[in-house]
């Protein structure tokens, strides 16, 4: 510097301030830092900052490695520095009032007229990012950029490997508008993709647009253009988007889609779609054509927004055959495709002084999809009270006597329910077919300590039912024979039963020797036992059995409440021992890995293994119930979870007869007879892969309230898609279920098994495997199979996904935008066999 520069070393010194004349005549202050020097020339009235230097002004904030202020102009340059590995380093982070931080190579900005220009830059846009050559901002908060690129990408080339070039264009406040623009891929340009001028939306706030289909070929249905549409933005509280999609051979689906959110009070959204499948060849006798349709509809409410009060609702109803036909919208989604059952449910619950009164009420539904079969429940009501103490006193000291310790409860139950098919639900004669009645509980209960060691239970139970509807037999005789019809009675009855019950339970605790590893093993063993006793209601003077002379002259006994809703009082008298026995066996190990409590790990070996079951000594024969098991245990370190149950018959069969006899088992030499198993496991050889999920979803889920439609529709399909979740940092997971059953009730052995497997690794830290499939070995037939691969691009990703064959067998590559601005911006090449066999 010249002899008139006055050089100053402000290292570990406090910031500069001085005071700017404003030409309102006010003064702002301006705050100047810099951690190397500071270095100012008097003569022409100009400061130079070097090293981590900032400047504050009013709004205005610039941090840089080189700072230029010129107070004759008005002016401030700020730059990068070349570090001794000749590295652009410290380039200039600004932030202008009411605007996020900008990263650029170099700036020039004037107080007085609000104008700069910035070269170099780098800043999000709503969604999107700009990075451009140079760029100049006006006193209006405009921008004008000259050769710069528009991408997803969060960071600057080469990190880009998808975006738009733009030659000139400008930003506003609500767009981007361009001249001549061309997409950029991999840093290769594809210049003959160009559009002379170009307006890209930068919305603040929602507004509605057009929906861009995807485009494609299936089997069955041919070409098609998918899921066109319309998003509308109502306001800030709701929005909804109309779809449709068109086929070349004749198809066609439309769905709506809306959603809604009030902050601290409810939430939810319903989709409503609706198809037309044709299949065959027109003008065929084979060509037909499906309708189907779907409503879904969830509802949640804030607990905060009305104490006491809930309403909530999950509803899933429609044809059985949409998700088949359809391949679940075009989505291949295999849990939905698979379906076998469709349920919903609307409730609404309150609570009365201070929580002793609970009323309930419920609308239901219930679809086999297999059977084509529906329950209804339109609707079904509780009001319960909480148990009490009627013998106690408020102004009770000390313990309680034995009759203080009864207990009552009461609750009430209403219902209005259909079975029916789902062909005709919608007739006449089948909506006269709903069930309605009410029904009355009061439990009586008394709990006491018996002799330090045990448990004394006893109960009393009344249960009345009042009915609408009650149910008559009768023979008639037809040209094919006499048939058995049975004929509903209109009008009121009433029903009841009741029944008693006392017993006594304690614990037994074992301990078993050290052997090996294993330090302890403790063995508790809880045992049961209960008399019980009901009288038998089929007795005439109850009225609620009648007796039926069948076809072949035999009398039998039936009930006039047979298939109602609360079933029939218990026919025959009962009075017996009631027993059961629970076992759950843990022992500690040494473990070199675990270090806590001692290097000793505790692990459970069998839990809630239970055996249970009645003897009832007026019974005419079979006066021995099923012996009915289960039980559940955990292996490998818990990372499989095993259950169990089944059941065991005391008595022989007579196979020629078809047929239980009333002779035990063990007379034959035989304990007893395995009627029913069940056995299921599921697994994770690498429990981190789904905890890393889990919390995905959960981060996912906690931001549903800033997120758009098209990101909570792709968080909904992560959410029901095992493998749509894909996270690079797990190098590998394997994981599946397997579930068996048995029955054998005598005259038909049935055994059911099947196995799903799902699992991933990484060939490299950007590249990732995914795979899932499965097989029932009683069909003999591998279910649904889907490879996929995927690579991360950063802000981008590609993935190819595989059927290999079945109904469903295609193949799609896709290269998309993760950003949710550009989520309709992808490529895809698709080719779908849906249909073929």
């Amino acid at each position: 510097m010249g002899t008139d520069s006055l050089a100053l070393d402000s290292l570990g010194t406090p910031a500069d301030t001085v005071q700017k004349e404003q030409p309102d005549g006010l003064k702002a202050v301006v705050t100047i830092v810099a951690q190397d020097s500071q270095v100012t020339d008097i003569r022409n009235n100009i400061i130079h900052l070097y090293k981590e230097a900032k400047i504050k002004y009013e709004g205005f904030e610039l941090a840089a490695d080189y700072i230029r202020i010129n107070n004759n102009t008005n002016e401030i340059y700020a730059s990068g520095v070349f570090d001794h590995n000749n590295k652009y380093v410290g380039r200039p982070v600004v932030i202008f009032p009411n605007e996020t931080p900008k990263v650029v190579d170099s700036l020039r900005y004037n107080f007085k007229s609000e104008k700069g220009d910035t070269w170099g830059i780098f800043t999000e846009v709503e969604g999107g990012f700009i990075q451009a050559n140079r760029v100049r901002k006006n006193q209006y908060n405009e921008m004008s950029l000259y050769h710069g690129m528009y991408s997803t990408c969060n960071l600057p080339e080469p990190h880009t490997h998808f975006g738009i070039q733009i030659s000139k264009g400008i930003v506003t406040e609500n767009q981007i508008i361009s001249g001549p623009a061309y997409l950029v891929m991999e840093g290769v340009p594809l210049k003959f993709i160009t559009i002379p001028f170009g307006f890209f939306p930068k919305p603040n706030k929602r507004s509605s647009g057009f929906l861009f289909p995807t485009f494609g070929e299936e089997f069955n249905r041919g070409f098609f253009m998918r899921d066109i549409g319309w998003y509308l933005a109502f306001n800030d509280y709701w929005d909804s988007e109309i779809r449709g999609t068109l086929y070349s051979k004749g198809s066609w689906e439309t769905s709506l889609h809306t959603r809604y959110r009030v902050n601290y009070k409810y939430n939810g959204g319903f989709n409503i779609r609706y198809a037309e499948t044709k299949s065959g060849v027109e003008g065929t006798p084979q060509y037909t054509t499906v309708p189907d349709f779907n409503v879904t509809w969830n509802h949640s409410q804030a607990q905060e927004a009305n104490p006491g009060t809930t309403f909530s609702a999950n509803v899933n109803f429609g044809t059985s055959t949409y998700a088949r036909n359809t391949a679940a919208a075009g989505s291949l989604n295999v849990e939905e495709i698979t379906r076998n059952s469709m349920n919903s449910s609307i409730s609404y619950g309150r609570t009365f002084l201070d929580g002793k009164i609970n009323f309930t009420s419920s609308l239901r539904h219930s679809q086999d999809m297999v059977a084509k079969t529906l329950s209804l429940d339109l609707p079904t009501f509780s009001l319960s009270v909480s148990s009490f103490n009627p013998f106690d006193s408020k102004d009770r000291v000390g313990e309680q006597k034995w009759y203080q310790r009864i207990n009552v409860s009461y609750s009430l139950r209403g219902d209005n329910i259909l079975n029916t098919k789902e062909a005709g639900l919608f007739s006449k004669e089948t909506l006269s077919q709903f069930q309605h009645g009410f029904q009355h509980s009061i439990p009586v209960s008394l709990s006491l300590n018996v002799l330090k060691y045990f448990q004394f239970n006893s109960s009393v139970n009344y249960t009345e039912g009042w009915h609408f509807q009650t149910y008559r037999q009768r023979l008639e005789n037809t040209p094919g024979g006499f048939e058995v019809l049975r004929d509903t009675v209109n009008g009121f009855r009433r029903s009841y039963n009741y029944s008693v019950s006392s017993g006594l339970s304690t614990k037994i605790y074992g301990m078993y020797p050290k052997i090996g590893k294993i330090q302890a093993m403790r063995h508790v063993i809880t045992p049961s036992v209960n008399l019980n006793y009901r009288p038998d209601f089929s007795d005439p003077q109850y009225g609620f059995y009648r007796r039926f002379i069948d076809a072949k002259g035999e009398e039998t006994l039936y009930s006039i409440f047979q298939g109602s809703r609360y079933g029939s009082p218990g026919a025959g008298r009962s009075m017996g021992i009631g027993f059961s026995i629970d076992n759950n066996l843990e022992a500690k190990i040494l473990s070199k890995k675990d270090t806590t409590d001692g290097g000793v790990k505790k692990i459970p070996i069998l839990q809630g293994l239970t055996f249970s079951g009645n003897y009832n000594f007026v019974a005419d024969s079979f006066k021995l119930s099923n012996i009915n098991f289960s039980g559940r245990t955990a292996l490998f370190n818990q990372k499989i979870n095993l259950n169990f149950n089944g059941t065991f018959d005391p008595y022989a069969f007579d196979h020629q007869a078809g047929r239980r006899v009333n002779r035990y088992m063990i007379k034959d030499g035989k304990l007893a007879r395995l009627t029913n198993f069940g056995l299921s496991f599921d697994y994770s050889f690498n429990p981190e892969a789904n905890k890393s999920r889990q919390e995905g979803l959960d981060s996912l889920d906690n931001q549903k309230a800033n997120m758009t439609p098209e990101q909570q529709q792709q968080l909904a399909r992560i959410s029901s898609d095992p493998n749509a979740f894909v996270d690079f940092n797990i190098p590998w997971n394997l994981a599946g279920s397997f579930s068996f059953q048995y029955a054998n009730p005598g005259t038909q052995k049935r055994i059911t098994a099947t196995l799903n497997i799902h699992g991933d690794f990484s060939l490299t830290p950007k590249w990732k495997v995914q795979f899932n499939s499965g097989y029932d070995f009683r069909q003999k037939e591998v279910s649904m199979t889907r490879f996929s691969i995927y690579r991360d691009l950063h802000c981008w990703d590609m993935s190819f996904g595989w059927v290999p064959f079945g109904r469903y067998k295609s193949y799609n590559v896709t290269i998309r935008a993760k950003a949710s601005i550009l989520q309709d911006l992808k490529l895809t090449k698709r080719n779908d066999n849906f249909g073929s066999f």
